[in-house]
């Protein structure tokens, strides 16, 4: 089993600039999509308690470039928990390019704390078990990483 979560895409038009490659905005939508259907798919339970009084905070996004994408390149990100502490998870993301040659084309991170309670008034809250649980098999080093 890989020790990631990977959410396919392919590059539409629309995500590209005047120039043709990909707009940056885009990477980081990509991070928030895959997140969304590693929940989704591996922590359903979660869905519940966000409807609930859950909520999950991004404090931190970053993302470093290494190639060019283009429209219609078909894209892997792949997302594995870099660090977990009792309220903040830390994912990270590599971006490769799915050809002959998978091609790392980016690697991004989110720093996301939980918090818990209305509006107005959430206070910072354990990561809850079946989040833990989910994520504790896609722990591990990045593409190219030791």
């Amino acid at each position: 089993m890989p020790r990631y979560y990977e959410y396919r895409h392919t590059v539409g038009f629309e995500e590209t600039n005047l120039v043709g490659n990909v707009y940056y905005v885009n990477y980081l939508r990509w991070q928030g999509r895959c997140r969304e259907m590693f929940l989704y798919e591996h922590a359903p339970e979660v869905l519940a308690e966000l409807r609930a009084d859950l909520k999950l905070f991004t404090l931190k996004v970053d993302c470093e470039f290494f190639a060019e994408l283009a429209p219609f390149d078909r894209l892997a990100v792949r997302m594995r928990l870099a660090e977990l502490t009792q309220t903040q998870m830390e994912l990270a993301f590599d971006y490769l390019r799915i050809a002959d040659d998978d091609l790392l084309v980016a690697r991004g991170r989110q720093r996301i704390a939980c918090m818990r309670g209305p509006n107005g008034r959430t206070e910072p809250a354990r990561v809850p078990a079946g989040l833990v649980r989910a994520l504790s098999p896609f722990r591990g080093a990045g593409v190219g990483a030791g």
